[in-house]
């Protein structure tokens, strides 16, 4: 059993930034995928930004350019850089470890981010 803990997120101003950790309790390595998910009304979790086991990088159009999705291998933590941050980012954001086969999927709790005009 693998745990997620997420932090960093908070209430900014638009324009401001925050990085967001997601911190694992076992290796982050053996998982395929790691990625970012906001939720912003509702239950629908929308992804934001995935990292791969060996650095490939994926964000949804609304955050290319702005956000920057990072791993540390040594310190099980993926992180989520966001500058530029804009009202609509506004949500819950998820962390999301996922490995292929066996498939097996874990979530963290989430971390709320704000963002104010």
């Amino acid at each position: 059993q693998v745990q997620l803990v997420e932090s960093g997120g908070g209430l900014v101003q638009a324009g401001g930034s925050l990085r967001l950790a997601c911190v694992a309790s076992g290796s982050i390595f053996s998982f395929n995928y790691v990625g970012w998910y906001r939720r912003a009304t509702g239950n629908q979790r929308d992804l934001v930004a995935t990292i791969t086991k060996s650095g490939t990088t994926n964000y949804a159009d609304a955050v290319k350019g702005r956000f920057t999705i990072s791993r540390d291998n040594a310190k099980n933590t993926v992180y989520l850089q966001m500058d530029s941050l804009k009202p609509e980012d506004t949500g819950v954001y998820y962390c999301k470890a996922e490995r292929i086969f066996p498939p097996l999927t874990y979530w963290g709790q989430g971390t709320q981010v704000t963002v104010s005009l």
